[in-house]
């Protein structure tokens, strides 16, 4: 990411981004359930994001507890140019499979995970 003139982030800032930009808007409370972090956790990750001037944070108007997070002009540009680049990944990654064996890969993987997470229980 660096070599492409892009910040440095830990995949929970990509998560934050990509929410961001399928919800318009959210409250710290909302984001951190769905990125799965508690509310200190991502406070700090959405704090970095204000830093690098992709998210802005707003209070809300009838409740001062609330923050209201969402996507700057830079942020939905990174978010453009970080979409661009993971299809430039998957067309390299996919590069001569058949339709039938992402498919099959796709079906693999999630038969995978679905016996690591049975054992974490």
């Amino acid at each position: 990411m660096s070599g492409s003139g892009l910040p440095d982030f830990v995949s929970s800032h990509g998560f934050i981004l990509f929410c961001l930009s399928k919800s318009g808007r959210l409250t710290m409370g909302e984001l951190s359930q769905k990125i799965n972090r508690d509310k200190s956790t991502a406070t700090v990750l959405v704090k970095k994001l204000e830093k690098a001037e992709l998210v802005k944070i707003e209070k809300d108007d009838s409740d001062s507890r609330k923050r209201w997070i969402s996507l700057t002009e830079k942020g939905r540009a990174y978010n453009e140019t970080t979409h661009s680049l993971s299809n430039e990944l998957l067309d390299c990654a996919y590069r001569d499979f058949s339709e039938a064996e992402k498919e099959n890969l796709l079906y693999l993987l999630e038969k995978l995970h679905a016996n690591l997470e049975n054992t974490s229980k």
